[in-house]
C-alpha cells in the first residue's frame, strides 16, 4: 500500500470522526449523512488497500502487528457503518470513526517502521486456510467489543444527561432510547464472545496441526484467555446476577480498557508466535 493510498484512506477516515463529532455540536442530518459517506469510501479504499498488501506477499495480510490492526480497523469500520445506517444510531460515529482513524494511523507508522527494516514472511507451513478464519474470527469479535465500548460509552453520557434533565437532542435526532442502548451493547457482547470464543477453538486446532500441541501459554494465548474470562464473567453477571444499564456499560469499558491494554502491549512487547517468531 503507497504512502499516497494510506494517506487518502486516513483523510477518508479523518473526516467521517470530523463530520460525526459535528453533527453533535450541530445536530444537522447532512453531516451524519457525509460522515457514513466519508466513513465507507475510507473502508472501500482500505479494503483495496489490504488486498494489495495481501496480493504482494502472497499470504494473508496480517503478518505483523501493524498490518493486524490495520486489519482491525477495517472490520470496525464496516461492523460501524452496519450499525449506524441499520439501528440509525449516528452517535456511535462520535465514537466509532475517532477509534478507527486513530488505529489505522498507527497501523500506516508500524507498517512504514516494518518496511524500512525487513518484512516478516510467513512460512509456508503457516499458510493455512486456518490463517484468515482464525484471524478473522478474532479481529471480528475484538471489532465487536470496541462498538460495545462506544455503546456504553454513549448510554452512560446520556444517562447523565437525563438525570442532569438536559435534553438529549432534538426530536428528529434519532436518539436511542437507554433501554436500546443497553440491549444492543449485550447483542454486541454476545456477538464478540462468540466470535472469540470461535477463534481461540480454531486457533488450538492449527496450533496442533502445526506444532503438535493445541496450547503453549505464551503472552498472546494467555491474556486472550484472560479476556475471554472477563467477558464470560461480564455476561454471566448480566444473566444470573442481574447487573443493566449503568453497571453494565461501566463494566463493558472496563473490560475493553483491559484488552486494549493486553492487545498493544503484549502484541508490541511479547508476541511470540502471534508476531514474527513463528518458529
Amino acid at each position: 500500500m503507497s504512502p499516497v493510498f494510506q494517506t487518502l484512506i486516513l483523510v477518508c477516515y479523518g473526516l467521517s470522526a470530523i463530520f460525526f463529532v459535528a453533527d453533535r455540536l450541530r445536530h444537522e442530518a447532512r453531516l451524519v449523512s457525509i460522515g457514513v459517506i466519508a466513513l465507507a469510501a475510507g473502508a472501500i479504499l482500505h479494503a483495496f488497500g489490504i488486498a494489495a498488501i495481501g496480493i504482494d506477499s502472497g499470504a494473508f495480510p496480517v503478518a505483523d502487528f501493524g498490518e493486524t490492526l490495520s486489519f482491525l480497523a477495517w472490520l470496525t469500520a464496516l461492523a460501524g457503518l452496519v450499525m449506524i445506517v441499520r439501528s440509525r444510531m449516528a452517535v456511535v460515529g462520535v465514537f466509532l470513526a475517532p477509534a478507527v482513524t486513530v488505529a489505522f494511523a498507527a497501523a500506516s507508522i508500524l507498517r512504514f517502521q516494518q518496511l524500512e527494516q525487513s518484512r516478516i514472511v510467513l512460512p509456508e507451513t503457516l499458510r493455512s486456510v486456518w490463517l484468515p478464519i482464525h484471524v478473522t474470527l478474532a479481529i471480528l469479535g475484538y471489532a465487536m467489543f470496541v462498538l460495545a465500548a462506544s455503546v456504553s460509552v454513549v448510554y452512560l453520557a446520556y444517562e447523565r444527561r437525563l438525570k442532569g434533565k438536559r435534553a438529549l437532542g432534538p426530536i428528529e435526532d434519532g436518539t436511542p432510547s437507554l433501554e436500546k442502548l443497553d440491549r444492543i451493547n449485550y447483542q454486541l457482547l454476545g456477538w464478540g464472545f462468540a466470535m472469540l470464543s470461535l477463534a481461540i477453538i480454531t486457533g488450538a486446532i492449527w496450533a496442533d496441526a502445526t506444532w503438535g500441541h493445541f496450547w503453549s501459554w505464551e503472552p498472546v494465548e494467555s491474556w486472550s484467555l484472560v479476556i475471554w474470562i472477563l467477558y464470560a464473567a461480564l455476561i454471566e453477571s448480566r444473566l444470573t446476577v442481574g447487573w443493566r444499564g449503568r453497571r453494565a456499560a461501566a463494566l463493558t469499558i472496563v473490560v475493553f480498557t483491559v484488552l486494549v491494554g493486553s492487545f498493544i502491549g503484549v502484541n508490541l512487547m511479547y508476541p511470540g508466535k502471534h508476531g514474527g517468531n513463528f518458529g
